[in-house]
């Protein structure tokens, strides 16, 4: 079956390079996610593996139609008992796109009463159903999808501090990913928040499953084999070089502290106060220097940002010889402020209605 992985657009390519490294077999790649062509137990191991997919849909049912009657008769036929527990609550949701059947609402009541035929109930409210639907008709073309993962795939399990304008998980793992991150390095964030780009470049030098500490949806679907998702779960491996990270915040460095200790990586990603005036190398060995800095949109008013990325950049030729850069930032003013070498920017991706860019150098000399 389709097996669609839902990321931010702007990082498709990435999450398709991952998934491809990981032995996924990637047969295309679209605006907003990749999709694979697997069997069931793919569709496990891509939610406890997969670092840039937000969701995993398994795509259970496509067929041509024209009419509502037309879609409520074919999802009536199809036999749901044998994805779904029987009697449990399941939520729609419904899209249409240039297709005859046009009302999005009117779908999602369809496909609802052939799921109440079936013995299964619709809760008032989508949130308190354990098991969603997603139905798109594009085209007059009806694809089905179960969403496999539950809560969004960044919520890794263990982080509940976080700080002002957090940068998700699955978004962090992808940037690191476009920096040439790969845990053989050390790995450095001077404005480190709640500690998310330590914290996930310690799991990938440790080799950890970003799933490992999670429940997921499909764990309670009538084929879910207990045993044989447990013989997915990757081998962990000492880490190369450590992660670190500091902030001029005390609480930020408490909050990272704590989320590292909940992820079971204090052994290898450390955390420190220190203000950007004042950071200097972490270790001996160069290494990624990454932030994800304030920025107009993300913070408001950007005019005393110039400030702090000048300080910043100005730190990092002083400081860092032989460091490699990379911040996240929506202002490629703000970017040219830190007077860093920075290549082409990398692909626009879309954090929460804000337009962000990677920009990166090579080693500073």
């Amino acid at each position: 079956m389709d097996i669609f992985l839902i990321t931010a657009p702007g990082l498709e390519q990435s999450l398709a390079t991952e998934a491809r490294e990981k032995g996924f077999k990637v047969t295309s790649v679209i605006a907003g996610g990749v999709t694979l062509r697997g069997e069931w137990p793919h569709v496990w191991r891509a939610n406890l593996q997969l670092r840039g997919a937000n969701r995993v849909l398994a795509r259970i049912a496509e067929f041509r139609a024209l009419y509502l009657s037309q879609l409520e008769l074919n999802t009536r036929e199809f036999n749901w008992t044998a994805i779904l527990p029987q009697g449990a609550e399941v939520s729609v949701e419904a899209t249409c796109v240039k297709s005859k059947i046009y009302h999005a609402g009117a779908a999602k009541e369809r496909v609802e009463n052939a799921l109440s035929a079936h013995g299964y109930t619709i809760p008032e409210y989508a949130a308190d159903a354990q098991f969603s639907i997603r139905v798109r008709i594009d085209h007059d073309i009806v694809t089905v999808s179960l969403d496999t993962s539950g809560d969004s795939l960044y919520k890794r399990g263990h982080k509940e501090a976080v700080n002002k304008a957090p940068m998700r998980e699955t978004m962090a793992s992808m940037f690191l990913r476009e920096a040439g991150y790969t845990g053989k390095e050390p790995l450095y964030d001077p404005m480190c928040g709640s500690g998310t780009f330590p914290i996930e470049a310690a799991e990938i030098a440790r080799r950890f499953d970003s799933g490992r500490a999670r429940p997921f949806t499909f764990q309670a679907l009538p084929n879910y084999d207990a045993a044989a998702f447990d013989d997915m779960r990757s081998p962990n491996r000492p880490a190369a070089f450590n992660t670190y990270g500091s902030d001029r915040d005390q609480g930020a460095v408490h909050m990272s502290a704590a989320n590292a200790e909940r992820a079971e990586v204090t052994d290898v990603a450390s955390f420190s106060l220190a203000q950007i005036s004042d950071i200097i190398p972490p270790c001996d060995t160069p290494g990624l220097i990454i932030a994800n800095p304030p920025y107009g949109g993300r913070i408001g008013n950007n005019k005393p940002l110039f400030g702090l990325y000048a300080a910043f950049g100005g730190r990092l030729k002083t400081h860092f010889k032989g460091w490699r850069a990379a911040i996240v930032t929506s202002e490629p003013s703000l970017a040219k402020a830190t007077g860093l070498p920075f290549k082409p920017a990398g692909p626009v991706v879309d954090h929460g209605g804000i337009k962000i860019r990677l920009y990166q150098t090579d080693a500073l000399r």
